[in-house]
């Protein structure tokens, strides 16, 4: 099972691709979209967040520090926030669990699950840099959602499909989302 946190950052529709790809490889997911990430939706995409929570195996609450995920005992397998905001990045770097992502961040990085964080900012301050290296010290991965152009790239989606493709293979998830180079 892996538990996908979406935030308010721009980029929402790589953690709804997320989850699609998810449900067509018969994966089970979790979900928490931030107060700010529901707004993002609705500008950004044609999807409505229920839309979004309904792709879902399960859904949280965003507020809700009672959450089963959030704690040790859950087993989950891996968690994916995408996108990232840097309040959101902060937030984990500085192991301030304020709410339901914040806190399975803290608990995924703290049991040594896989994690994966896409922050999606730029240009990036020196502090925004200095969270990603906390971050990637304490064992997260860090994906920024920057797509490679050696696939040739149709479309929005090929550049969409190819993120989500490369946040499942450090998912260790198998996939054919994007054209590998050879």
């Amino acid at each position: 099972m892996i538990v996908v946190g979406i935030t308010g950052a721009s980029g929402v529709i790589y953690g709804i691709r997320l989850l699609e790809a998810l449900k067509e490889l018969e994966i089970e997911s979790s979900l928490v979209i931030s107060d700010a990430a529901k707004i993002v939706i609705e500008s950004e995409t044609d999807y409505t967040v229920e839309d979004v929570i309904n792709i879902a195996d399960t859904y949280y609450d965003f507020n809700d520090l009672t959450a089963s995920i959030n704690s040790g005992s859950f087993k989950a397998d891996a968690l994916a926030i995408v996108p990232c905001s840097m309040k959101t990045l902060s937030s984990i770097a500085h192991g301030y669990g304020a709410n339901t992502i914040t806190r399975v961040a803290d608990v995924s990085l703290k049991e040594r699950r896989p994690t994966v964080i896409v922050p999606r900012e730029t240009p990036l301050r020196s502090a925004h840099l200095q969270n990603m290296l906390t971050l990637s010290q304490e064992g997260a991965i860090i994906l920024p959602a920057m797509p490679g152009f050696y696939s040739t790239h149709d479309s929005v989606d090929d550049q969409v499909n190819f993120i989500v493709g490369k946040i499942l293979d450090s998912l260790k998830i198998e996939n054919n989302l994007f054209k590998r180079w050879e």
